[in-house]
């Protein structure tokens, strides 16, 4: 497949550098391309049980949604599906452990991998789970391709807010919309 093929309908994120913010109200966000133009907003929801993250453009229309527990029986899965399309673009799988935080980004026919973001630094993660406050110590991950080759960083800040830079260094090999849109729903599963 080329990277085009995981391209998501409704919007356009084609930038090398994104700035995510989360309200205060921990379950909203918003997403700024580098000129700060706003072009994605977020937020959680509820349903039977399933977390639902459906992410609208600048104008409210719906572009993706994330659900949880869609295809694979794996924990910590969720499905990214466009929602111009009814596509299910790919799947996120958290493979969780208080030293390592990997998120996978699959195809969602094939399951193969085509990208994979890690946290750095064991004694962070440590921290963000068991210390008070810990939420708030600036978090830090790297995008890899399938083979484990760079391709950018997401760079949590010190604020009361959580805000973070998606930087996109070389996205030659892998699909960026989907792995933009991945960094994004990240923070908010792990931030409830």
């Amino acid at each position: 497949m080329g990277t085009s093929d995981y391209d998501i309908a409704g919007i356009d994120l084609s930038d090398d550098s994104y700035t995510v913010e989360q309200s205060l109200i921990r379950s909203k966000y918003k997403a700024m391309d580098a000129a700060g133009n706003v072009v994605l907003r977020g937020k959680q929801k509820m349903m039977k049980m399933k977390e639902e993250f459906p992410f609208v453009d600048a104008n409210g229309n719906e572009v993706f949604q994330v659900k949880a527990g869609g295809i694979i029986d794996v924990a910590g899965n969720y499905v990214l599906t466009d929602s111009k399309t009814g596509e299910d673009i790919v799947i996120l799988d958290n493979d969780y452990s208080i030293f390592q935080d990997t998120w996978k980004i699959r195809d969602a026919s094939t399951e193969a991998k085509i990208a994979e973001i890690n946290s750095q630094g064991a004694l962070v993660t440590i921290a963000r789970n068991v210390v008070p406050f810990g939420g708030w110590i600036p978090h830090k991950y790297e995008i890899t391709d399938q083979d484990g080759n760079h391709v950018g960083n997401i760079d949590g800040q010190f604020s009361l807010k959580d805000r973070y830079e998606i930087t996109i260094d070389d996205a030659s090999t892998v699909p960026k919309e989907p792995i933009i849109a991945a960094a994004m729903v990240i923070d908010a599963i792990q931030g409830h």
